[in-house]
């Protein structure tokens, strides 16, 4: 007869390690299945001149007099993990598909965030990128927080891990032309100590404009430097500096079509971005972050007409038991919308939340 027991296992992050708390199964001496997720419903008021979203991200709309809220629960997740050894296999879904009709029956579609194969050193399939620093992400119940600042991708990939060492091809695709041939490479390496951790990596995309002109063209790079580092007690500072010709792969959304300058030498705009957070316990059962992030990508609106984007956010956590927790969040979107004009929104958040 199966073994089922119940695991407890921590999950790193509110919203990016994918959630493996869950449920096990033990198949025999060497195989089980791991059921995880949660759920998490959110009631959500956005005011001000940029468009309503469930959560901030690079892309901006502009819409005076905004003044919508929302309750849904797209964000709840499922996954599940078969183990054999040291071969293993990872698949989860949340409900940011295709949109429901939020008149009548609101059934969003699943989406596929992960679905991979880990051996000893070696992952194969769609996973987070490479090159994205996940410690440093703000505990937020917007989901994801400061988008705008991050390295945001998940993707198909191969990586290779020794240590601290992370090696990786990942999926090449670009938006100016789709005809490409060589895979995004991204190196990374991991320092790990009592004082928590430190990241610098490293992202080489290359482009075959294909004749095209005002397409990219050539190697394009980019580099990022992230931490988490332990203070006082349980509480913790992240940080993440992201900048280079990284196109799609920073400020999600800002500099998704992966323009180029138009000197006609193919090179991506560049991208400065960061984001800095800070979490604190007031009780062992209530915690705080405070968070920050910014992304600029110049000539984005022509030249020497930069494109800025920033979010801000605050939230109190209060977790109820090992598995639910319900807070509040409020916070800033503000961002260009053309070369001479800016415009922001604020924003409230309620949020309940049980993971398995």
């Amino acid at each position: 007869m199966n073994r089922i027991t119940k695991t407890a296992l921590v999950v790193a992050t509110f919203f990016s390690a994918s959630s493996f708390a869950g449920y096990e199964v033990q198949i025999d001496d060497t195989s089980k299945l791991t059921f995880g997720g949660y759920f998490k419903a959110d009631l959500r008021n956005v005011s001000g001149d940029q468009a309503y979203r469930d959560f901030w991200i690079g892309s901006s709309t502009g819409a005076p007099d905004t003044n919508k809220t929302s309750i849904q629960a797209r964000e709840s997740r499922f996954n599940v993990k078969y183990s054999n050894g040291e071969l293993a296999g990872f698949l989860e879904y949340d409900f940011y598909g295709s949109d429901g009709n939020a008149l009548v029956s609101n059934s969003y579609e699943p989406r596929m965030r992960h679905a991979f194969i880990s051996y000893k050193n070696w992952k194969v399939g769609q996973t987070w990128s490479t090159f994205m620093p996940l410690a440093s992400i703000a505990e937020a119940l917007d989901f994801g927080g400061a988008h705008v600042g991050q390295v945001f991708i998940r993707q198909g990939q191969i990586r290779y891990t020794n240590g601290g060492l992370e090696l990786a091809l990942e999926n090449p695709a670009n938006a100016t032309d789709d005809n490409q041939s060589i895979p995004d490479v991204v190196a990374r390496y991991i320092f790990k100590g009592d004082f928590g951790q430190l990241a610098v990596a490293a992202l080489a995309r290359t482009f075959d404009d294909n004749g095209v002109t005002g397409h990219a063209d050539g190697t394009q790079l980019a580099y990022s430097i992230s931490g988490k580092i332990n203070t006082f007690g349980k509480d913790d500072f992240r940080f993440a500096y992201n900048a280079g010709a990284a196109g799609r792969y920073i400020s999600p959304g800002h500099n998704a079509g992966d323009k180029v300058n138009t000197d006609g030498s193919g090179d991506l705009l560049t991208t400065q971005a960061y984001t800095v957070a800070y979490r604190h316990f007031w009780t062992d059962d209530l915690r705080s972050t405070v968070y920050y992030g910014h992304s600029e990508v110049e000539d984005f609106n022509g030249v020497s007409a930069d494109s800025d984007r920033s979010h801000y956010g605050i939230n109190l956590i209060q977790q109820l038991s090992k598995q639910l927790s319900v807070g509040v969040e409020f916070g800033n979107y503000d961002a260009d919308i053309s070369a001479t004009e800016s415009a922001d929104s604020d924003y409230i958040q309620l949020s309940a939340k049980y993971v398995l």
